[in-house]
This record gives structure tokens, sequence and C-alpha cells, in this order.
């Protein structure tokens, strides 16, 4: 970004982009725009974000999922994603409704922060590995590794029955 005049460009062009992914992330209206008005506004302070190495829209995604992910971790918003949205995917293992959100929201909070945006983009988002890779800026290989780890970690973490679903 070389200057206001570019943010405010990429703003109109793809700001609807941020907001509805920040939506679809946190589930509430105001904590998008939220979102929104944070990445533009530290775009203005801070250009040199933005470093040209991948499109522009691959780095707001990715941006907007980051500060996503961040509000989620430090707020009341993950508990509420988790028993809408992540709990049902995530869960590896057969246990009534109530009991797999509560094992969810557990075993998110716990993952390290990488695995749980991998976890988001994989469960939460149905991305592929080929398109995580392309937003994470790594090899299609590592984000099988994680999502391995990921498992591996919800296995061990979980505990709960140890059953996987057929």
């Amino acid at each position: 970004m070389r200057s206001n005049g570019d943010i405010e460009q990429l703003y109109r062009e793809h700001g609807y982009l941020v907001l509805r992914r920040a939506r679809q992330v946190l589930g509430d209206e105001q904590e998008a725009r939220d979102v929104l008005q944070e990445l533009f506004t530290s775009l203005l302070h801070r250009p040199g974000q933005y470093q040209g190495r991948s499109q522009a829209i691959t780095f707001l995604y990715s941006a907007t999922t980051h500060l996503c992910l961040n509000r989620l971790r430090n707020g009341r918003t993950r508990l509420k994603l988790v028993e809408e949205v992540m709990a049902p995917r995530l869960s590896e293992v057969e246990l009534p409704r109530a009991e797999r959100l509560a094992e969810a929201r557990s075993l998110l909070s716990r993952l390290p922060e990488e695995l749980r945006e991998v976890a988001v983009y994989y469960y939460f988002d149905e991305m592929t590995h080929e398109e995580i890779a392309g937003v994470m800026d790594c090899s299609r290989r590592h984000v099988g590794n994680l999502l391995e780890r990921v498992r591996e970690q919800v296995l061990r973490l979980g505990g709960a029955s140890g059953k996987e679903r057929s």
C-alpha cells in the first residue's frame, strides 16, 4: 500500500467481503463491523502490513480471520461459535449434543493458535488443503501435518469416550 487512497480503494472494492467473513466467523453483526473498522484502521496506520506477496483479497481474508480468531480467543463470542458451529464439526466422538458442545468448547480453547486457525479453516469454512495453504502462506503438506496434529490433540485432550464415529 502506498497511500491512503490505495487503502480507500481497497475498502470500496473489498470491504463488504471483510464484513461478510467477519460475520461468518463471529456470528455477530456489531463484532463483525468492529473487525472491519479495526482492519482498515490498522492499514491506515501501518500500510506496510500488506507487502504484496499475495493478492490483496488473500491478505484481507487472512487478516480478517486472524482478527476474528483473536476476538474469539479473548471474548465471549468463542463460546457462542463453539455451541452453534464448531462443536458439531469438530466432534470426532459419539456424545450427546450437550456433552459434545462442552467437549468442543474445552478442546478449542486448549488448542495452540496455529492449530485453532487451521481447524477453523478446515472444519468451519470447509476449505481444501490447497485453499488453506494459500491463506496461511504455507505448503499443502504443512496443512496436512497441522490437521493431523489437530486430530491428535483432539483425541488426546478430548479423552471422552475415545470412540471414532463410523
